[in-house]
């Protein structure tokens, strides 16, 4: 799934990314973009729905990344979900062991991941949030 859409709700947002999910596969690493409130946690929402995990999830913006058990087409699958709004440098990222996490045949969402441009040949696929009114949300994927 590629385009740009127009989400008018949070369901709707949650939508578009169950929709965007099921074209994800093990090894993939989607990088979410967007401002403060344009709905990436919405969005993340909605993968981990798409994944069966949703009752799971939980901000990782305090401890960086968080795991999440779910399913994909009745095998399973491991989610890793990073938050790297509160890192402020890559040696961080590094000792954290990011990139070894990346490695793996995980799916992988990381927020904030446009703030270390080192990462960028490691995602998949971008999805790029901004909030286009009150309680509009334009989605870009690519």
């Amino acid at each position: 799934m590629r385009g740009e859409y127009l989400s008018a709700s949070a369901d709707q947002t949650r939508e578009y990314a169950r929709r965007f999910a099921t074209g994800l596969r093990p090894g993939d690493v989607v990088c979410l973009t967007g401002n403060l409130g344009a709905g990436k946690t919405e969005f993340m929402r909605g993968i981990s729905e798409a994944f069966g995990c949703d009752e799971q999830l939980s901000s990782p913006t305090f401890s960086l990344m968080n795991i999440y058990e779910g399913a994909m087409r009745g095998r399973p699958v491991e989610l890793h979900h990073f938050d790297l709004y509160r890192l402020e440098s890559e040696k961080e990222l590094d000792s954290a062991g990011f990139d070894d996490y990346l490695s793996g045949p995980f799916l992988s969402v990381v927020e904030w991941g446009e703030r270390f441009p080192s990462l960028e040949r490691r995602y998949t696929r971008r999805v790029q949030l901004d909030i286009a009114g009150e309680s509009q949300r334009k989605i870009v994927i690519t």
